[in-house]
C-alpha cells in the first residue's frame, strides 16, 4: 500500500528570491480577485472558463507572461475547487478576495514547474533556494506549495508518496466530548486533554509588543519603521509559539487516542459560535478544531472507525437508562443528575459515554450511521445520525 503525505522545509531564500516569489505571488494573487469578481457579477467560473481567463490576460499584459504559468493556472484551480466546495459542503462560505497587506503569500507548482537540483529548489524565472533538508525525502515529489507565515519564514511543501505503515489492530472504544474548562473529556480519564493555557500565559507578554506596536506606528501612507516591523515581529513570534504548543499538545494526545482505540466517536462540535460568546478568549486558547482535525487525521490515516456524533441532547440524555431531561442544563450546573435513575456524573463525562453508545455495534443501526463528507475533507470517517440508539428510552 502506498499513501501520499506532505513533507514540509524550511526555505533559506535571499533578496533576489524573496522578491521574486513576492511578485509571482502578486500576479496569482490578481488572477484570484479577478475571479472572485466575476463570481460576484453572477458567473459561475468554472475551471475551464478561468483557463481561458489566463489565456486572453496573459496575451493582454505582458506582466503577466513575465511570471509562470504553472503557478498561475494552480492558483485558478485551487479556486475552483474551494467554489465547488462552496456549493456542495452546507455552510461554507464562497472564497473571498485576497489583499495585498494581509493575505500570506502561497504559490504552487506541478511537476512542470519545478525542480530539485544540487538539493536546492529550482522554480520558473531562474530563482534558485536553499532548502533546509531536516530529512531525506522518500520518492519524488509530485508537486510542492511555497508559503510564507506570519513571521516572514518561508516554506516548501512536497507532495511525495511512500509506503503506507501496516496498520496495527487495537481493541476498545472511546468517546470524547469537547469543552472549555477541559478541552477534551473522554470516557476513560486517563485520556483527557487537559486545558493548556498557552495563550493566557503569554498574555501580558503579548499585550505589551502590541502596545509597543501601537506607538511605533506612523500615519497612514507613510513607510513603516524599523522599530514597528521589529516590533510587529515580536508580537507575531509570540502568538506563533503559543498556536505551535497547542498544536504539539494536540499531537501527542492524538497519538495516545488512535494508539490505544479501535473505535473513536468524536463529538461533531462547531468551535465557531464560540467566538461571538463571553468565553472566546478562552475558547480560542482551548484550540478544539485543531485537536479536532488532528484526532480525525491521525485516527483515518491508522485505520481506527472515527464517527462523527452529532451534540444534541448528548448533555441532556442519561448514559445509563437514556433518558432524557425535561430541562436543558446550564452551562453552571457541571454535574449531570438523572431523574430517573438517580444517576450522577460530570456533565461531559455523561456526555462522552452518551456519544460512545451512540456508535456501539449492539446499539447503533444501518440507518442511524451514514457515509457522508466530514469536516475537513478527511475521507474515511463516518458521521452518525440523530436518530438515537436502538433500545434507548424517550426519556
Amino acid at each position: 500500500m502506498v499513501e501520499t503525505v506532505r513533507y514540509t522545509y524550511r526555505l533559506r531564500p535571499g533578496v533576489t528570491a524573496q522578491r521574486a516569489l513576492l511578485d509571482e505571488w502578486h500576479r496569482c494573487r490578481f488572477l484570484w480577485n479577478e475571479a472572485v469578481r466575476q463570481q460576484r457579477d453572477g458567473h459561475k467560473p468554472t475551471f475551464c472558463k478561468l483557463s481561458k481567463l489566463l489565456t486572453e490576460a496573459r496575451a493582454r499584459a505582458r506582466w503577466l507572461r513575465q511570471g509562470s504559468q504553472v503557478a498561475q493556472q494552480q492558483t485558478l484551480r485551487t479556486y475552483a475547487a474551494a467554489l465547488h466546495d462552496s456549493y456542495r459542503v452546507p455552510g461554507r462560505g464562497k472564497p473571498k478576495a485576497k489583499a495585498r497587506k494581509k493575505a500570506l503569500p502561497s504559490l504552487e507548482y506541478t511537476t512542470r514547474g519545478f525542480s530539485i537540483r544540487d538539493r536546492r529548489l529550482r522554480l520558473p524565472g531562474g530563482v534558485s533556494v536553499p532548502v533546509v533538508w531536516s530529512r531525506e525525502l522518500p520518492s519524488e515529489p509530485t508537486s510542492v506549495r511555497v508559503y510564507r507565515d506570519c513571521l516572514g519564514h518561508w516554506y516548501a511543501s512536497f507532495v511525495v508518496r511512500r509506503p503506507s505503515l501496516p496498520r496495527s489492530t487495537v481493541a476498545g472504544a472511546i468517546g470524547i466530548d469537547w469543552g472549555v474548562a477541559t478541552t477534551a473529556t473522554t470516557t476513560d480519564p486517563a485520556f483527557d486533554l487537559p486545558y493548556g493555557g498557552y495563550r493566557r500565559r503569554c498574555a501580558a507578554e503579548l499585550a505589551r509588543a502590541q502596545r509597543k506596536m501601537v506607538r511605533r506606528r506612523r500615519a497612514r501612507g507613510q513607510a513603516p519603521s524599523r522599530g514597528y516591523l521589529r516590533s510587529r515581529n515580536q508580537a507575531a513570534r509570540i502568538a506563533k509559539k503559543a498556536a505551535r504548543q497547542n498544536a504539539h499538545a494536540a499531537r501527542q494526545w492524538a497519538r495516545r487516542i488512535v494508539g490505544a482505540h479501535q473505535v473513536i466517536a468524536v463529538e461533531d462540535f462547531k468551535p465557531k459560535f464560540l467566538a461571538r460568546s463571553r468565553m472566546a478568549r478562552k475558547a480560542a486558547d482551548a484550540a478544539i478544531g485543531a485537536a479536532k482535525r488532528e484526532l480525525i487525521e491521525r485516527g483515518v490515516r491508522a485505520g481506527r472507525k472515527v464517527v462523527l456524533v452529532p451534540p444534541a441532547y448528548t448533555t441532556m440524555t442519561c448514559s445509563e437508562c437514556y433518558a432524557r431531561a425535561k430541562q436543558r442544563l446550564e452551562l453552571a450546573e457541571r454535574t449531570f443528575r438523572c431523574a430517573d435513575c438517580g444517576y450522577t456524573a460530570d456533565r461531559d463525562r455523561n456526555a462522552a459515554r452518551m456519544i460512545l453508545a451512540t456508535v456501539e455495534p449492539h446499539r447503533v443501526g444501518a440507518d442511524d450511521v451514514r457515509h457522508c463528507l466530514p469536516p475537513f475533507e478527511v475521507v474515511g470517517a463516518v458521521r452518525a445520525g440523530n436518530l438515537p440508539p436502538a433500545g434507548m428510552g424517550k426519556g
